[in-house]
């Protein structure tokens, strides 16, 4: 999804797997699959996925990333937003593949931070996925050692064989090993979906909420505040946080 007016499908994993220290120079490859992704269809046998694995994003891979986040994007506004200002920001180019390619690609080049890192889903070799990690920018969260989940985008016709999940997985132990607690996520209050992912994954609602404006051209921030400028107040998105403790025993 991008779920997330961010963008991406949500889903949570248990956290299972050993965390990395440095992730930016390890791949997290995880075979095991979890049907659950946002967005699938209730019916039908998942599909068969050769050689699923998840790994740290690369400057190249930039337009597949941006491709999947504007299928998802697409795909999740449409259930949260006013058609009219999906028409605008259609209109303005915000959700066109190459416009998130160019700025997934500056922040590969240049992260906001060494603690925001980009990682892909891929079917063999095809980016079908992508999550996308860094601290937390409430000051409840950050005080308590939260990392967000900015992004997380399965691609409709990947879901069903637990890219969401390992995305997820990968997500939750670059956090530990960046020394985290806990994980957090803003999700619309209306994308049922993604909400039931996140929380059947087992992450909470904490009791926050915002009315967040999208702005898809950052990566590491796609949503402002409601009132910015610019905005109105009346294509803001009412979001939830959710929250799960990633703390080692």
């Amino acid at each position: 999804m991008d779920t997330h007016a961010h963008g991406p499908a949500h889903d949570h994993g248990d956290g299972g797997g050993h965390a990395h220290d440095h992730p930016h120079d390890h791949a997290h490859d995880q075979s095991h699959d979890h049907p659950q992704d946002h967005g699938t269809d209730a019916g039908g046998p998942a599909p068969v996925v050769a050689d699923a694995s998840v790994r740290l994003a690369r400057a190249t891979d930039a337009p597949a990333v941006g491709l999947v986040q504007a299928v998802v994007l697409r795909e999740t506004l449409g259930s949260v937003l006013p058609a009219d200002r999906l028409a605008d920001l259609e209109h303005e180019g915000l959700l066109e593949a190459r416009t998130l390619a160019s700025a997934w690609r500056a922040s590969l080049e240049r992260p906001p931070s060494p603690d925001h890192v980009l990682l892909v889903a891929c079917a063999g070799e095809q980016v079908v996925g992508l999550a996308a990690v860094g601290p937390s920018p409430d000051p409840d969260a950050l005080s308590e050692g939260a990392a967000e989940l900015l992004v997380l985008a399965v691609h409709p016709e990947a879901r069903r064989a637990g890219h969401g999940s390992r995305l997820l997985n990968a997500a939750v132990d670059v956090s530990r090993g960046r020394g985290r607690s806990a994980v957090c996520a803003w999700v619309p209050a209306a994308d049922e979906a993604a909400l039931a992912f996140l929380t059947g994954s087992g992450l909470e609602p904490d009791g926050a909420t915002r009315r967040r404006l999208l702005d898809p051209t950052d990566p590491t921030d796609p949503v402002a505040e409601a009132g910015a400028p610019g905005g109105t107040d009346d294509a803001a998105v009412p979001e939830v946080r959710l929250r799960a403790s990633i703390a080692t025993d």
